[in-house]
């Protein structure tokens, strides 16, 4: 038998750079870039929030839920005035759309994330240690994934009220 030893990452680990600026909201805003992970409910979440929005441009940009977008991807995501991203809802992807949400706030772009409110803890530990404490992590109920198109829809309707809060929309 062989026995090979790996080096294992810390995602919140200590990095090199800290303290990122947060991109503020923006009062108003024309485009919106929904950054769909392909999780099972993740589109559904997003749509229900891109219907809340009012007549206001989306652009669509799916990506793998375990692994991050690529420089393409992010740059199409950028060239929004407003990023949301979902769906956080296990250790992988909630990792990918922390860290796909700071490469966008580099980038100019202001994010929300959404998670679920069992990974949202971990969500935020991994922002801060990236630098970004003050990254918007909106929760939905966990789970999500196993459940009937109808029940995410309640789960993403029961946000709305947040995001509108957010985004200062009446």
């Amino acid at each position: 038998m062989k026995l090979t030893e790996r080096e294992v990452l810390n995602p919140v680990g200590e990095v090199q750079e800290k303290k990122i600026k947060l991109i503020p909201l923006p009062h108003d805003f024309d485009k919106v870039s929904l950054v769909d992970n392909t999780k099972p409910g993740a589109d559904i979440i997003l749509k229900v929030l891109s219907e809340s929005l009012g007549n206001r441009e989306h652009l669509w940009v799916q990506k793998p839920a375990g692994a991050p977008a690529t420089k393409q991807q992010i740059q199409e995501a950028a060239s929004s005035d407003l990023a949301i991203l979902a769906l956080g809802d296990c250790g992988s992807c909630t990792s990918w759309v922390v860290l796909d949400a700071i490469r966008l706030e580099k980038c100019g772009t202001p994010t929300i994330s959404i998670c679920s409110d069992h990974f949202a803890p971990f969500a935020r530990e991994l922002a801060d240690s990236h630098g970004l404490k003050s990254l918007r992590i909106l929760e939905v109920e966990h789970p999500i994934a196993g459940l009937s198109d109808e029940k995410i829809e309640e789960k993403a309707g029961n946000i709305v009220g947040n995001i509108l809060y957010l985004l200062q929309i009446p």
